[in-house]
């Protein structure tokens, strides 16, 4: 008999401290706790602590569902997306959400996190497909991109709220061009590139053809100038000379004579000449005898005679 009361006892025991195990639930700080009764939402608690509920969680009176409380990333990898000229680009994009109404969560996709980024997702890819599309081939790739993501998060904005979760950021991880618009592009961008290239080498030319013709110019007129003034300079000297050479002359014609006839003689004989002349050509006027009749007198110069007395008794 002491053996059942102490058994039902331990069995009394063992059910209080299942029924008190089942009352009770923790939130941590990254969480937030909806209380269900029965389907229907009771409460939600969302400040880290231990609660209390029904235990009788088995007939579902009361049970916890658990939402995460932190700031949630999903991503959206190779979105092909047309731009307004027509041309695609590949896009890779990700948003990061929160779940700020948890009753509205449980109502509209169950508290499935799963359920509910894969409308996000849907919804993003719209938002993206229009955003983008109602701009042009450069727009993603400017400073025009950070308000695009901007417009892109407030399309996603009202229709997050019916989910019970608010849009946080989003952003374009990559914006590449398809293969065929690059290989496009590019051949763009090369015609380009020569065009401009060969506007600058005929522009070059153009300036070294007339730099070139300012330089001839300016060699012709520094040349003619040149040869002006040194012909001048030659005259003048030609006249000096004929000046000094006539004033020597009117001074002592015989010396000048004999002196211009050393000079052609010096410029004339040397060691290898060989002249045919007559004997009686000018040319040989001072090669002549002294004792010659028709050999002129040597040049001698003139020379005072000194008359003064010597004195007596010098030898």
């Amino acid at each position: 008999m002491s053996s059942n009361r102490l058994l039902a006892t331990l069995a009394a025991i063992g059910v209080i401290l299942v029924v008190l195990y089942g009352s009770f639930f923790v939130v941590n700080p990254r969480q937030q706790a909806i209380v269900i009764r029965f389907g229907e939402i009771q409460r939600v608690e969302s400040e880290p602590g231990i609660y209390f509920k029904l235990p009788f969680s088995f007939i579902d009176a009361d049970r916890v569902q658990y939402v995460s409380k932190q700031d949630l990333r999903f991503d959206l990898s190779d979105l092909r997306i047309q731009v307004a000229d027509g041309k695609f680009y590949i896009v890779d994009a990700f948003a990061v959400y929160n779940i700020n109404d948890p009753e509205r969560f449980r109502e509209a996709v169950s508290g499935d996190r799963t359920e509910a980024e894969g409308q996000l997702r849907s919804l993003l890819d719209s938002a993206l497909r229009r955003v983008y599309g109602l701009r042009g081939f450069q727009a993603a790739l400017s400073f025009e991109r950070a308000s695009m993501m901007e417009e892109v998060q407030e399309l996603l904005r009202n229709d997050a709220e019916k989910l019970g979760i608010k849009i946080v950021d989003v952003r374009v991880l990559r914006t590449d061009l398809t293969p065929e618009v690059s290989e496009d592009t590019y051949s763009r961008m090369k015609s380009e590139r020569l065009a401009e290239a060969e506007a600058i080498r005929a522009n070059g030319r153009e300036q070294a053809e007339t730099r070139r013709a300012v330089a001839d110019r300016q060699v012709v007129e520094i040349t003619s100038q040149a040869e002006k003034e040194a012909e001048i300079l030659r005259g003048e000297g030609d006249g000096q000379r004929n000046r000094i050479l006539g004033d020597a002359y009117g001074r002592d014609p015989a010396f000048f004579a004999f002196y211009r006839s050393m000079n052609a003689y010096k410029d004339v004989i040397n060691d290898n000449a060989t002249m045919v002349l007559s004997p009686n050509s000018e040319f040989f006027e001072y090669f002549g005898s002294s004792g010659s009749d028709n050999a002129p007198a040597p040049f001698a110069p003139d020379v005072e005679e000194d008359t003064t007395e010597a004195p007596a008794g010098s030898n």
